[in-house]
């Protein structure tokens, strides 16, 4: 597997993520981990991060390997 397919599948799953972070927002779904409920400002937080490394990954699929 060459560095840019790597990149390109990893910046698509960091995609979904923050699309399903993006989801939970704007729907108020509520995540319950045992008996813990998550509140949604962790998923700004996962939103933010994604998002950023879905960018990063996009670049450097984008960007001229040598």
């Amino acid at each position: 597997m060459t560095q840019r397919t790597f990149s390109l599948i990893t910046a698509t799953l960091f995609s979904l993520i923050a699309l399903l972070h993006a989801f939970r927002l704007l729907r108020g779904w509520h995540v319950t981990i045992g008996d813990i409920v998550v509140p949604i400002w962790v998923s700004w937080i996962g939103l933010v991060i994604a998002a950023y490394l879905a960018y990063e990954g996009f670049k450097l699929s984008r960007a001229r390997m040598t």
